[in-house]
C-alpha cells in the first residue's frame, strides 16, 4: 500500500482533528517564521534557489480535503510579487508540528530545497551551518519510527540507535543483536539517494565533498560490520515503509535461522 492510500485510509472515518493542521488564530508572523524554523530543523534548512544567485525563505502550508479527509502539505515561497507553490504529500500525523517537520523531509528528499549558504566561511567557523547541523535531526525521524512500529507490530524486537560493535564508532537505526543485523535509515540528502539526492548551486564543491564523505563512510561502515560478521541492511527514507518493514524482517529471521543452525548440537 503506498504512503497515499494509507494517508486516506488513516482518515477514512472521520477527518483529522484541526490540531493536526491548523495553525493557531491571531499568531505573528515571527511565531510564524519560528515554527516553520523548528519544524524545518533550523532557519537555514528554508531555502529555495531561484536562480541567478537569488534565494527565498520557503514555508510548508498544510490543507485539509475536506472531501478525502487527507492533510496535503505544500512548499510555498515568494518571488517577485507572486507565490510558487510545489505540492509535496500527503501527511498523517495527529499533530501540527509533526506534519510540518514531515512536509520539510518531503521537500528535501524530492530536491526542492537549497543547501545553507557557506560559500563566505568555512565549515568549522560558521555559526549558522553548526546551528542547521546541532538542528538536523540524527535519530528518531519519522521514516525510522514507522519503521520500527511496524517491526515491532510484527513481533520483532530490537534495539534503537545503538552500535553494533562497542568498538566501532559506528551507531545503527535499528540494532537485533541476536540476529547480528544492523539497520540504517538514510536520509535522501545527506547519504546522496541516487533517485532524490540533487546537487546545491550554491558553494557545489564544499557540498558535493561532504556527501561523496557521507558515502564513504556509509561503505567503510558496512565492510567493517560485514567483516565482524554483522549483516548489514540500509533503507531510503523515501521507501514505503511496508516493504522496507518487510524486508528487514525476512533478513532478521533467515540470518536467525542460519545462527541457530550453526550452533553446535
Amino acid at each position: 500500500m503506498t504512503s497515499s492510500a494509507r494517508a486516506e485510509q488513516h482518515w477514512a472515518e472521520k477527518p483529522p482533528e484541526p490540531r493536526a493542521w491548523k495553525g493557531r488564530n491571531g499568531r505573528s508572523r515571527r511565531a510564524a517564521a519560528a515554527e516553520q524554523d523548528r519544524a524545518a530543523g533550523g532557519a537555514d534548512r528554508r531555502w529555495v534557489d531561484l536562480g541567478d544567485g537569488r534565494r527565498a525563505r520557503a514555508s510548508v502550508e498544510l490543507k485539509l480535503l475536506p472531501r478525502t479527509r487527507r492533510i496535503r502539505a505544500y512548499l510555498r515561497w515568494s518571488d517577485r510579487g507572486r507565490s510558487p507553490a510545489r505540492y509535496l504529500g500527503p501527511v498523517e500525523h495527529a499533530s501540527r508540528p509533526e506534519n510540518l517537520a514531515e512536509g520539510w523531509r518531503l521537500a528535501w528528499a524530492r530536491g526542492l530545497l537549497a543547501a545553507p549558504d557557506t560559500a563566505q566561511t568555512s565549515w568549522a567557523k560558521s555559526p549558522a551551518v553548526r546551528a542547521v547541523m546541532r538542528a538536523n535531526k540524527a535519530r528518531d525521524t519519522g521514516p525510522e519510527r514507522r519503521i520500527r512500529t511496524l517491526l515491532h507490530k510484527a513481533g520483532l524486537r530490537y534495539r534503537v540507535n545503538a552500535r553494533p560493535l562497542p568498538t566501532l564508532r559506528r551507531t545503527a537505526d535499528i540494532v537485533f543483536p541476536t540476529a547480528r543485523v544492523a539497520v540504517f535509515v538514510d536520509g535522501c540528502y545527506w547519504h546522496g539517494c541516487p533517485d532524490h539526492y540533487r546537487p546545491a548551486r550554491a558553494n557545489d564543491q564544499f557540498w558535493r565533498e561532504k556527501i561523496d564523505g557521507n558515502r564513504a563512510r556509509d561503505r567503510e561502515t558496512d565492510q567493517l560490520l560485514a567483516d565482524a560478521g554483522w549483516v548489514v541492511v540500509r533503507a531510503w527514507e523515501h521507501e514505503d515503509p511496508v516493504n522496507a518493514a518487510e524486508r528487514i524482517g525476512q533478513i532478521v529471521r533467515r540470518a536467525s535461522h542460519e545462527r541457530r543452525a550453526a550452533r553446535p548440537a
